[in-house]
């Protein structure tokens, strides 16, 4: 069976984010099953493409992602993540 997926690392970890704005680092390694400096990584860059902004809450972080930013590639310049996200909570409702 193959390993690959059809979502990105990138994209399971901001929509992990979507729904659980408060989780750890190490917690998200461990859901997307990546090594927690992957999630460093992957979190430093969706900042700076600004999909995500990053709040400090005491010694925690709390993370807002950008519903109106658009994906990146040309194929899908019109769709926001705000629009991914609630079709993926739509067909989770759906099942």
């Amino acid at each position: 069976m193959s390993q690959w997926t059809f979502l990105s690392n990138h994209a399971h970890v901001l929509f992990l984010l979507c729904q659980h704005p408060d989780l750890r680092m190490r917690d998200i390694a461990e859901r997307v099953n990546i090594t927690e400096r992957a999630v460093q990584r992957i979190v430093h860059d969706l900042v700076e493409e600004g999909y995500l902004v990053i709040h400090k809450e005491g010694r925690r972080n709390h993370y807002e992602p950008m519903l109106d930013a658009h994906l990146r590639h040309s194929l899908e310049a019109g769709i926001t993540i705000g629009d991914i996200l609630a079709g993926m909570q739509n067909a989770q409702n759906s099942h």
